[in-house]
């Protein structure tokens, strides 16, 4: 066990407000690290929780006490606290505790996707679960993708369009299907999200789970999954120019028959696909005008550093990528 993941431990078992000596202590005495020789263990521990917080790390909240003391708690923990329970707190630290918190929701991260996805040249749409014939259907849960998204390869001449033509080789697109996630903190959450992502993305060439906060805990147990499984991992970012795969999706055949399914029962997806088979069908004379129709279709997306910055202060989204400029 690192030391992070002994913070978090103890907190999970504190279930309540708790400063860097409690914390220390905890850790201690349920043996959960070793602390070696020559280090100030209680300032270790005061050095990590706070690391927490300047990394935007959204498991860990703290508030600020009287005599500058921090207090610290999980975040998913703070309706069952009871703030006025601390003296330690100050008036004004309560009040603002009470305030409801903002915070985004997984499709505002839609956009953020769809701005990374076509500057790699990918038309990307989302897909409304909510909209389809069986949206009530619980076993029809796991069959819609977040996301689908296509890349059309770009052929250099006439001539190699033409040998393409008469050879009748297919390799002219990729479609990939996205699965969105907040953030995925525990290996219940990888396992639960990336069986999912194997679920919705059955039917595509790639399928990538896509998520804004992946525990770097986790690395090694994706790696294994993606090794068995196939399906790609995406760190999406408040900056998506600055997102990363961290796992590359392996390549599959496309699933005719869940494709059909898919566009039987979600009007968006059907029209998703007619429009790809518009622009792969299309002549060179029409060509740009049904891209221009594809793309109006697809999802928005944006462009510039500060459209970035602020779309994500508008959601609440953290900000990563623009600490300085803050």
């Amino acid at each position: 066990m690192t030391i992070k993941e002994a913070i978090l431990k103890t907190l999970e078992d504190l279930k309540n407000l708790a400063n860097n000596v409690t914390v220390y202590e905890h850790i201690i005495s349920n043996g959960y690290y070793k602390f070696t020789q020559g280090k100030t263990p209680k300032a270790t521990i005061s050095a990590q929780l706070g690391s927490f917080i300047r990394d935007n790390d959204s498991r860990v909240k703290r508030v600020k006490g009287k005599g500058a003391i921090y207090l610290y708690y999980l975040s998913k923990y703070e309706e069952l606290i009871n703030f006025d329970d601390f003296p330690l707190l100050t008036e004004e630290t309560t009040k603002e505790i009470k305030q409801p918190n903002k915070t985004y929701q997984e499709r505002d991260l839609h956009k953020l996707l769809s701005s990374y996805l076509k500057n790699q040249n990918i038309y990307s749409k989302t897909i409304f679960h909510e909209q389809s014939t069986m949206s009530n259907d619980g076993h029809q849960k796991w069959v819609h993708p977040d996301m689908v998204g296509i890349d059309f390869i770009h052929l250099t001449s006439k001539a190699n369009q033409a040998l393409m033509k008469v050879t009748n080789n297919l390799d002219t697109f990729k479609i990939s299907s996205y699965e969105l996630k907040k953030e995925i903190n525990t290996d219940y959450e990888l396992k639960k999200t990336y069986f999912q992502a194997v679920s919705n993305s059955s039917w595509a060439n790639y399928g990538y789970l896509v998520a804004f906060d992946i525990s770097s805990s986790l690395i090694n147990e994706i790696e294994r999954l993606n090794q068995s499984f196939g399906i790609g991992v995406i760190e999406l970012k408040s900056n998506p120019y600055e997102s990363k795969i961290l796992f590359p999706s392996k390549y599959k055949e496309l699933d005719f028959k869940t494709i059909d399914k898919l566009c039987k029962i979600n009007p968006a997806f059907e029209d998703f696909i007619e429009l790809s088979e518009k622009t792969l069908t299309a002549s060179e004379r029409y060509l740009n005008s049904i891209k221009n129709e594809l793309d109006s279709f697809c999802d928005n997306y944006l462009k510039l550093d500060s459209e970035f910055e602020a779309y994500c202060k508008d959601k609440h989204i953290p900000l990563d990528s623009f600490d300085e400029d803050i």
